[in-house]
């Protein structure tokens, strides 16, 4: 139960209301006479991006009430729908704070909530929201960063955002690092049309994610959001925050290419992850290095494993690096020369889908959505 002061912003009753587990959007359904609550509710629809079915008692056929993912009732409506089969995703909204006989009428209708307007409004579009976007399995998120200057975690990540792609799930490639020069150069796009991370920095609360999805260059078949060639920003961690939880309710991948500094902005990229990958070259300093790099994201993220890239240093092979970093190892990555070289070269890392570093990134995928998939 939330609550500001005395007053009941909303409440559950019996259980919480389905997140649309069949993953399909929906439209809510809203039963009311009371012409200003209607107002409202349209109102707040319409922020959250969907089209409402409106009728004033329950509709016929009843199919409507026992389909849609959600149904807003006016208090107004309660006695009307009393006799409406049993459902969950019902929500009772009312504006009179001191009526004690809502709870009475919820439990009459079923309902999984009460809520009160205005205070609720944010969490009532929250729930419209995911009901107009159809909330399925959130996408499986996979971070990158580099142990060192240059370990190539920018290719690596630009790789597995491409092969992932290619295989044909739904990715969104997300830069997080401001001095990295841009994926979109790194992948070829920076002239493309579409909005970069100062268009975002200001953003709070919750972001549409087909808004977002569509607002961004799309580069080999994914979404991408880098950076502008204008003045570099800090990511604030209430945007990045806001930005990967879009990314990750269209599900499919995310890939998030990070900065070894660690502020409070990537920080909240690594809540956001469910893998981590650190990126070693087969070098002592190398290893050293990135020993204080995988302490500092450890701090945060849980699941985060090593990927090694030679050449090796004598006495070092893939093994014996994620040995001494104390993390599982992911492989080795394919030794390509854009991996080392990704500025000099026109070549896509990932591209070449028969090549090396492609084998390298579906291999991964298919490892890492099994897991997903048995979580």
């Amino acid at each position: 139960m939330q609550r500001r002061g005395t007053q009941t912003v909303t409440a559950a009753v019996t259980h919480d209301p389905p997140s649309a587990a069949s993953g399909r959007p929906g439209k809510p359904l809203i039963v009311t006479e009371d012409v200003e609550l209607l107002d409202d509710l349209l109102r707040l629809c319409a922020a959250a991006g969907a089209t409402p079915e409106v009728h004033h008692s329950v509709p016929e056929p009843r199919g409507s009430w026992e389909g849609a993912p959600l149904v807003l009732v006016g208090d107004d409506a309660a006695r009307r729908v009393r006799g409406a089969a049993r459902r969950r995703g019902v929500v009772l909204v009312g504006r009179d704070q001191d009526d004690s006989g809502v709870w009475r009428r919820a439990v009459e209708i079923g309902a999984d909530h009460v809520l009160m307007l205005p205070d609720g409004e944010q969490w009532l579009i929250d729930r419209i929201a995911d009901v107009a976007e159809g909330v399925g399995r959130p996408a499986l998120t996979v971070g990158v960063i580099g142990g060192r200057g240059g370990a190539g975690a920018s290719t690596l990540a630009c790789a597995l955002a491409v092969t992932a792609a290619h295989e044909g799930l739904r990715t969104l490639l997300v830069d997080a690092d401001p001095l990295g020069g841009g994926l979109d150069v790194l992948l070829g796009g920076e002239t493309a049309e579409g909005l970069r991370w100062p268009a975002f920095a200001g953003s709070r609360g919750r972001l549409g994610s087909g808004a977002l999805e569509e607002s961004l260059p799309k580069l080999h078949s994914l979404r991408v959001l880098s950076w502008d060639r204008g003045e570099c920003v800090a990511v604030p961690p209430q945007a990045m925050r806001a930005v990967l939880a879009a990314a990750r309710r269209r599900g499919g991948t995310v890939v998030v290419d990070l900065p070894r500094r660690i502020d409070d902005g990537v920080a909240e990229a690594l809540v956001q992850l469910d893998v981590g990958i650190l990126v070693v070259p087969a070098e002592l300093r190398a290893v050293a290095a990135a020993r204080q790099v995988a302490s500092a994201v450890r701090m945060v993220l849980g699941d985060l494993r090593v990927a090694v890239r030679g050449p090796y240093a004598a006495g070092l092979d893939d093994r014996e690096v994620a040995r001494l970093l104390e993390l599982p190892l992911v492989g080795e990555v394919p030794v390509e020369p854009g991996l080392l070289r990704p500025h000099e070269s026109e070549a896509v890392p990932g591209a070449m889908g028969r090549g090396p570093l492609a084998r390298f990134c579906r291999e991964f995928w298919e490892r890492a959505l099994l897991e997903a998939r048995a979580a």
